[in-house]
């Protein structure tokens, strides 16, 4: 099974509007969802240390290499 394949279900959760990337703002969407509070600023670094190409927001292909470091 490769990677992306792994956490797809997982990243589709998180990207609420589909298109392909999470954001900052789905991820303190989720966040709180599950209860926990969770600023911009606090999603945005998230997002930071995801995103491997800059555009500000986290491919699934991020997410797989992320995920599957820890």
């Amino acid at each position: 099974m490769s990677q992306t394949t792994e956490y797809a279900a997982t990243f589709a959760l998180v990207d609420t509007d589909g298109d392909g990337r999470i954001s900052a703002e789905e991820l303190v969407s989720l966040m709180r969802n599950l209860g926990d509070e969770c600023t911009e600023e606090q999603a945005a670094a998230v997002v930071g240390a995801m995103d491997g190409d800059g555009d500000g927001r986290i491919s699934l292909e991020e997410f797989s290499r992320y995920m599957s470091s820890r």
